[in-house]
């Protein structure tokens, strides 16, 4: 099961929980989902069309059904002034790769070390893909799209460093 241990929930529940659920919805390639925690009408139409598409009662409420056929819905780990390591160095090679078309600031390095460069980098991403600008890699970030074909941040540097 790729999100054990989950409770039933429904519209008007909040926390945690709900952002698993809509970053679950959000792997299925529904990027009109907003992470906010905030289990509303928008959230539950999500769950009712992903319901239909997978066979499932399709009736709005998340129970171990649900949860069992979602993709896991495991938070990306949040990146900011300090992080290292192999997801930050992926991180540092899509904002380098992209920069010159898009945000125009790369890293100034590939090497795993998420400093000032990378901030600097991250905050003109941040200002290009209309989400808050604060120099973190959090849920508004990873799920920027990048381009037409669907494809976001979280999706180009991998998922397996969440489920792997």
């Amino acid at each position: 099961m790729s999100n054990p241990g989950q409770p039933t929930i429904r519209q008007g529940a909040t926390g945690d929980v709900v952002r698993r659920l809509q970053r679950a919805l959000f792997r299925t390639a529904d990027h009109e989902i907003h992470i906010d925690g905030i289990f509303g009408w928008q959230t539950e139409e999500a769950v009712v069309n992903f319901q239909k598409s997978d066979n499932l009662t399709p009736d709005g409420v998340v129970g171990s059904h649900t949860w069992t056929a979602l993709p896991d819905g495991g938070p990306m780990p949040l990146l900011q002034v300090g992080s290292t390591g192999n997801v930050v160095r992926h991180l540092q090679t899509v904002l380098t790769e992209g920069a010159p078309g898009a945000w125009g600031v790369i890293p100034q390095g590939v090497d795993g070390d998420f400093g000032p460069h990378t901030r600097a980098s991250v905050e003109a991403f941040q200002r290009w893909g209309h989400v808050g600008v604060d120099g973190k890699v959090g849920d508004q970030t990873w799920t920027v799209l990048m381009h037409a074909a669907g494809a976001t941040l979280e999706s180009l540097v991998g998922l397996e460093f969440v489920i792997g």
